[in-house]
């Protein structure tokens, strides 16, 4: 068996554990370059992880999106370093415990258990971002008073809203506590199968709606000041309206390893 590790970037705490589980385990274990670094050794790029049979991700929900954006279909168990963590599931005191378990039914199964998250794709006529955990959003170049972007929202080719607004996010049920609750949308318990259209700032606003899991959602922008296409908050494209754009479940979901989260526990800890 093959391990990664991903440790929280700047956190020591997180790449003192990465190097306990390390010590700990008797796998093949691959660092990511930043965390190799820390502890003054050479790592690989997060991107060779996915050739791991397992990867560990040491940090908060963003170092877990960091690790899912890399590593492909491969298993990730989250560690939570963070305050909430509802990717992460496992707490550092029981990080060795919890790596062993699925080490240990790797090799008695020839593969560790895990579930699926969906992700969600926007694409244009010749384009795709990559898919994200959270959330897609289509905005004006900015926020705010003078940087908005006239739309119209269809689900399945059937008006759902239009007009004036910051931009549009579509999110999974993963993403309904992220960008979305933010946004005013509704918190969606990550066993449904759903995504979440919500207007952001809109003129004319209409509720959060909540759609088939298969729904093709399209945003058509008419905005002449520009605008843009944001993956997970970290992927992006400028737009060049009038231009429409759909964003559907992606093909490739992110496989959670280990034991799932309280959902209801960890909303209890949003303030």
């Amino acid at each position: 068996m093959r391990l990664g590790i991903v440790a929280q970037k700047g956190n020591q705490r997180a790449v003192y554990l990465a190097d306990d589980l390390r010590e700990a385990l008797d796998v093949a274990v691959d660092l990511d370059e930043t965390t190799a670094s820390a502890l003054d050794g050479e790592g690989v790029p997060v991107e060779e992880l996915s050739a791991c049979d397992l990867v560990v991700s040491i940090g908060g929900d963003g170092t877990f999106l960091f690790a899912a954006r890399g590593v492909g279909d491969t298993p990730i168990l989250g560690v939570n370093l963070g305050e909430v963590g509802f990717l992460n599931a496992v707490q550092p005191g029981a990080a060795v415990e919890a790596v062993s378990a699925e080490v240990d039914r790797y090799r008695e199964e020839g593969a560790v258990r895990s579930r699926t998250l969906d992700r969600v794709r926007v694409a244009g006529d010749d384009w795709s971002l990559p898919p994200a955990l959270n959330e897609v959003v289509v905005q004006g170049p900015r926020r705010g008073h003078g940087g908005g972007v006239d739309y119209e929202v269809r689900v399945d080719g059937s008006l759902y809203g239009g007009g004036r607004a910051d931009g549009v996010l579509v999110a999974t049920p993963t993403g309904s506590t992220a960008y979305n609750l933010s946004e005013g949308g509704p918190l969606v318990h990550p066993e449904v199968d759903a995504l979440l259209v919500n207007e952001m700032a809109a003129s004319d606003p209409m509720p959060p709606l909540a759609v088939p899991v298969d729904a093709r959602v399209t945003v058509q922008v008419e905005s002449p000041g520009g605008a843009l296409a944001i993956s997970d908050g970290r992927n992006r494209r400028e737009l060049s309206p009038p231009e429409e754009v759909t964003v559907e479940r992606a093909a490739e979901p992110v496989r959670v390893a280990g034991p799932a989260v309280d959902f209801f526990e960890a909303i209890g800890k949003l303030d």
